[in-house]
């Protein structure tokens, strides 16, 4: 049998990874002896595989995450907090499929960052568009979208993808234009979508930094009833590396 069209047809089909699969069969000693059924599915079962590769790709591109963080990579040894359970049940992405949101709050370097991109990390591979931002990058990003007439574009963008990560919620109060603009997102995503905030600022605090009752009690009011609450504590994981890894002076 000639392979030569076949291969060009795969080609042409975009069908790249059953062009690779069919390359490695006629590479190996033995092939010959399996079926066609099998062959087959040794076929389809790579080009599914590379299907999947490939959107999973395209999903971590546009999440611009901020760490190449997985769940699976979270140290439950050091005392920060976290409630294994808990994490098991986001890991699940149930609460995706529910819209409801997740709250994560500590002191500096503890790891809430690190957290929020394992969190949409795993969004990702789970199939989900995930998006984040620092949140006085987005707010930068929205100045910029009013000055070029993107704004909408980018409004309809950050309102359509199933997770928003909002890391560095709070670290100076809002600014008039930027609570405005985050009740304009928030109300977009309630109910349809979910948001994860990533904070140093307790909840309790919220209201001063978005300094406005009336905008602060809408925005609160659509994120936190609805939400999984993680409220990390400890030193920080920073720290604690650099300790680990410093070395011990001479004594003489």
């Amino acid at each position: 049998m000639l392979l030569h069209p076949t291969r060009d047809k795969l080609k042409a089909l975009k069908l790249e990874g059953m062009l690779a699969a069919l390359d490695d069969q006629e590479a190996l000693p033995g092939t010959e002896a399996m079926s066609f059924e099998e062959r087959l599915g040794l076929l389809v079962d790579r080009e599914l595989t590379a299907r999947h590769n490939h959107k999973l790709k395209l999903r971590l591109g546009k999440a611009k995450i901020r760490q190449e963080a997985a769940l699976e990579d979270l140290d439950f040894r050091a005392n920060r907090n976290l409630d294994r359970s808990q994490i098991l049940a986001l890991a699940s992405c149930d609460w995706l499929r529910r819209h409801e949101n997740c709250i994560v709050t500590g002191p500096t370097g503890v790891g809430k960052s690190f957290l929020a991109c394992a969190l949409a990390n795993k969004a990702c591979r789970e199939g989900y568009a995930a998006l984040y931002f620092r949140v006085p990058r987005l707010f930068d990003e929205l100045a910029q979208a009013k000055a070029d007439g993107s704004y909408t574009r980018k409004l309809y963008a950050i309102a359509r993808c199933d997770l928003l990560v909002l890391d560095d919620w709070g670290i100076a109060p809002f600014a008039d234009q930027q609570r405005r603009d985050l009740l304009e997102i928030i109300d977009d995503r309630y109910g349809r979508r979910s948001t994860l905030i990533a904070a140093q600022v307790p909840t309790e605090k919220w209201h001063e930094v978005i300094a406005d009752p009336t905008i602060a009690d809408a925005i609160l009011d659509r994120i936190l009833h609805n939400a999984y609450k993680i409220q990390m504590k400890g030193e920080s994981m920073r720290k604690l590396r650099a300790g680990l890894t410093q070395v011990p002076s001479v004594q003489s």
